[in-house]
């Protein structure tokens, strides 16, 4: 968008506060990962910089999952205003399960709409070191739950909750979207 994704005005506010709004209730501990500490500060938020800027989202990882005071980790893109609250539920009961939970949703890994132990973090370190940058690079090392589409769908059946924006068409769905569901309904 040619812009900071998170700070994009939907209904009068950042997408980082939609996002925050509907996920901050399920943790006792919120941090941001950010570049642009003072471009967030107005979160109030504990906010922390990768140790390499501009090297990718598993870097954003390493990033949480160090500086995490807690072994569960949610992470959520900035630009996902209509994360479905039961899904994340349901996602942090599996991680007593497994490492990392991940949903797949048409058939692509959502990574950043996903679980993660501090446990992965040996195995990201691995990857970043080896070169691999992917998301889903360290998954095969770590022992994983892949939430399915069918499990996905039932509590979320349209799949709105890896509705992302990236582009100003995708903003202006997101503000027809938003007109059509109370404040903060779990969608």
């Amino acid at each position: 968008m040619g812009r900071d994704k998170a700070l994009v005005q939907l209904a009068g506010r950042p997408l980082i506060a939609h996002v925050l709004e509907r996920a901050a209730p399920l943790g006792d501990e919120v941090l941001v990962t950010t570049n642009s500490p003072d471009d967030y500060s107005f979160l109030g938020l504990r906010l922390v910089a990768d140790e390499q800027p501009g090297a990718g989202a598993l870097v954003g990882l390493q990033t949480a999952l160090r500086a995490a005071r807690h072994d569960v980790v949610l992470v959520l893109a900035c630009d996902l205003p209509f994360v479905c609250v039961p899904l994340l539920v349901h996602m942090l009961r599996l991680a007593s399960q497994a490492d990392a939970v991940i949903p797949r949703w048409r058939g692509e890994f959502e990574p950043l709409h996903a679980v993660y132990r501090r446990t992965c973090l040996p195995a990201v370190d691995l990857a970043l070191a080896e070169g691999r940058r992917r998301m889903i690079s360290f998954l095969p090392a770590v022992r994983s739950t892949v939430v399915e589409e069918d499990q996905v769908a039932a509590f979320d059946p349209q799949g709105l909750t890896f509705f992302n924006i990236n582009t100003s068409d995708d903003l202006q769905t997101a503000e027809r979207i938003l007109a059509t569901i109370p404040p903060a309904e779990d969608t």
